[in-house]
């Protein structure tokens, strides 16, 4: 598989070396320059979800990794469950919540991590991942105690939920946290002057986990196969699916699944009050505001780092962007969706309700489509229990860490500070 510098097209790199390499140069993402065409879509969507996914991922990486390899990986890193609910008439939800850490991220930092522990060689990595929310814990989680790779995780110190923050903070071991005076997008700011500091980037052997990684998004294409074979057990047409988006990494493998050749009628992008995308598809200006606090904190990305890579797929595919339908949906709309929802016997948190709502307020009359929920509830039990009146029970992967102390550093969204910190934690 090659891929190339979406800043250099120059840079050209195999799998194996993106993998490792997490970003390019000049904090250029890594596109492929060819997207694999399936054959026989209908077969596949017939196999169950690991053999489906085997031949899915084959077909970008068995030419460079051998289809043994890629059937192993898979084995590994996918075995966890993931289902396709009714909610009413005319949409379902996709929950990609059953795995170990609750929620969508375990796809691709599963999959990370199986493939570095398989590809990496033997010489320490440093993983260096920000964090909005979910990708803490799934990388954790995915890492934990795997020989010669340490994992430093920044998150905005405040603007995540308790439980999220307790799933990954508490771990110890190769799990070093940073929890930064700032919001996601001076995390992330960090994480991409890091990769650009030579000290650290060479010093550390440098890796990220964020969706920034090819590997990551490579395994997500996977559950969009499973959604659709799950749909069409039902249906014979192609569903329309809306995407709760942040910082684009989930939008970007559903566009793939589809130049793949998996039937999806369209995308909705989903975002919050950060709106940047919705603002910039309507009125063609990308124009970032300050990023805006949300109940749906895992979204509060204002400058999403995957979008160059949403523009390259369209480009590619010589689809105009006028077929990507973006839409915010405020605070009082994500209420109400929970309460809808609710009402409806679906219990849902805020990431699910605005994907739900823009679906709602987009699907046309002959159109049905699919949601997705890409975290428990109980990982946001305060927002969902304060919007519902409820109380939610938590399942046993958040009981189990509820008392237990976080072991975060604070720093200040300064760099300096940051390198000072890994080199004297992990040199």
């Amino acid at each position: 598989m090659e891929l190339y510098n979406l800043k250099h097209p120059a840079q050209r790199v195999s799998f194996t070396e993106a993998l490792k390499l997490g970003l390019g140069m000049d904090r250029g993402l890594f596109f492929p320059s060819y997207i694999p065409r399936l054959q026989n879509v209908d077969d596949l969507l017939a196999l169950p979800f690991v053999e489906r996914s085997k031949r899915v991922l084959g077909a970008w990486l068995a030419s460079e990794l051998g289809q043994e390899t890629v059937d192993a990986l898979v084995e590994k890193a996918f075995n966890f469950p993931l289902s396709l609910v009714p909610v009413d008439e005319k949409r379902s939800s996709l929950e990609l919540f059953h795995g170990p850490t609750l929620a969508f991220k375990d796809f691709g930092a599963r999959f990370m991590a199986q493939c570095l522990n398989t590809l990496g060689g033997k010489a320490p990595l440093t993983i260096l991942t920000a964090t909005s929310g979910d990708t803490g814990a799934a990388v954790a989680d995915a890492f934990y105690g795997l020989d010669n790779v340490r994992v430093m995780v920044l998150y905005p110190k405040g603007k995540i939920s308790e439980l999220q923050e307790k799933m990954f903070t508490t771990l110890g071991n190769n799990i070093h946290t940073v929890a930064v005076a700032s919001d996601f997008d001076a995390c992330q700011a960090l994480v991409k002057q890091a990769f650009e500091d030579h000290d650290i980037r060479d010093g550390l052997r440098l890796n990220s986990a964020n969706s920034i990684n090819i590997s990551r998004l490579l395994a997500q294409i996977c559950y969009y196969f499973e959604a659709v074979a799950r749909y069409r057990q039902q249906h014979q047409d192609a569903p329309v699916i809306a995407v709760p988006s942040g910082n684009f990494g989930n939008l970007t493998a559903g566009l793939l699944a589809k130049a793949m050749g998996l039937p999806v009628k369209r995308f909705i992008a989903a975002t919050n009050s950060n709106d940047t995308v919705p603002r910039y598809l309507a009125f063609g200006d990308w124009a970032p505001k300050q990023t805006i606090a949300t109940m749906s904190n895992a979204m509060d990305v204002a400058e999403p780092s995957n979008w160059p890579r949403v523009e390259a797929i369209f480009k590619e595919m010589k689809w105009p962007l006028t077929e990507l339908t973006g839409v915010a949906i405020s605070e009082s709309q994500t209420h109400q969706s929970l309460l809808e929802l609710h009402g409806l016997g679906y219990q849902a948190e805020p990431h699910a309700a605005i994907a739900a709502r823009a679906l709602a307020v987009c699907l046309t009359e002959n159109e049905r489509g699919i949601f997705l929920a890409t975290a428990h509830p109980a990982k946001f039990k305060d927002v969902v229990d304060r919007e519902l009146g409820t109380s939610l029970a938590l399942p046993p992967a958040l009981e189990h860490v509820k008392e237990k102390e976080v072991l975060s550093v604070t720093l200040a969204a300064d760099f300096a500070a940051l390198k000072a910190h890994m080199l004297s934690v992990l040199g």
